[in-house]
Order: structure tokens, then C-alpha cells, then sequence
């Protein structure tokens, strides 16, 4: 089987991958794949072929990394949408932090720094932000 066909193969299967995660980075190493599946078409060695498939995928991944920075930081946006959002908490396991079944699953909740140590009374709260896998939350005013 001539090279090109492994290179489109690969790119193909990279493809189906990304399709199951969702992540960004695997269809930018896909593209990356078809580069040097073309780059095989064009009769290049096969080092050739190695370089521009990395080139293309570092510099892929580069683009990606600075759009997702200039969009909000983590690259998180889901965690985005929970900004905002209200969860009743029923009692608090320390002064300021507790945890709280949300989503499914179990998250770790900080009273906002802000906020007095009196809101941490039980009630409703909204998120204010999410930082990594700790909810900051203020009452609902």
C-alpha cells in the first residue's frame, strides 16, 4: 500500500476520534495528517512528510490555544454557562465551604470572598464562578 493511502487512514481514524470527544485537537492533528498525505501524493520523502505533519499540527494546536486564551482563559466554556446559575445548599461543613450534589455530580462550594461569613446560612445561592472544580457561590439577593 503506497504511503499517502496510511496518511489518509490516519487522518481519517483522527477524524472519527474527534468526532467521539469533541476536543478540537484531534482534528487539528487530522488536518495535519491530510497535509502529509499530500505532501506523500507529491512524491516527498517520507521525512518531509514527518516534518510538515508536525509543523501543521504544532501550528494548529498554537492557533488553537491562543483563540481558546482569548475566549475566556481555560477553555472551559461550559463551565461558562454554569456562571450564573442558582443551587440551594442545606448545610454548611465549614464557615465558608460545603459540598453539594450539582450536575450529577459532587462539587466542592466556597462562599464568595465578598459575601459574609452570615450568608453561609442554608438557602438559595448563585454561582459566580467556577475554578476548576469548586463552585464560588453568593446568596441570592
Amino acid at each position: 500500500m503506497e504511503t499517502q493511502y496510511w496518511w489518509w487512514l490516519l487522518a481519517l481514524g483522527l477524524g472519527i476520534a474527534e468526532i467521539l470527544t469533541g476536543t478540537f485537537y484531534l482534528i487539528v492533528l487530522a488536518l495535519a495528517c491530510v497535509v502529509g498525505g499530500l505532501a506523500a501524493l507529491a512524491g516527498l520523502p517520507s521525512t518531509w512528510q514527518l516534518l510538515l505533519t508536525a509543523v501543521c499540527a504544532f501550528a494548529g494546536w498554537g492557533l488553537l490555544l491562543r483563540y481558546r486564551s482569548r475566549e475566556g482563559g481555560t477553555g472551559q466554556g461550559e463551565m461558562r454557562l454554569d456562571v450564573g446559575q442558582q443551587l440551594r445548599i442545606d448545610e454548611w461543613q465549614e464557615p465558608r465551604r460545603t459540598q453539594v450534589r450539582y450536575r450529577g455530580a459532587l462539587w466542592r462550594v466556597e462562599l464568595a470572598p465578598d459575601a459574609e461569613v452570615v450568608s453561609a446560612a442554608p438557602g438559595d445561592f448563585t454561582i459566580t464562578r467556577v475554578e476548576g472544580s469548586c463552585l464560588i457561590v453568593s446568596p441570592v439577593r
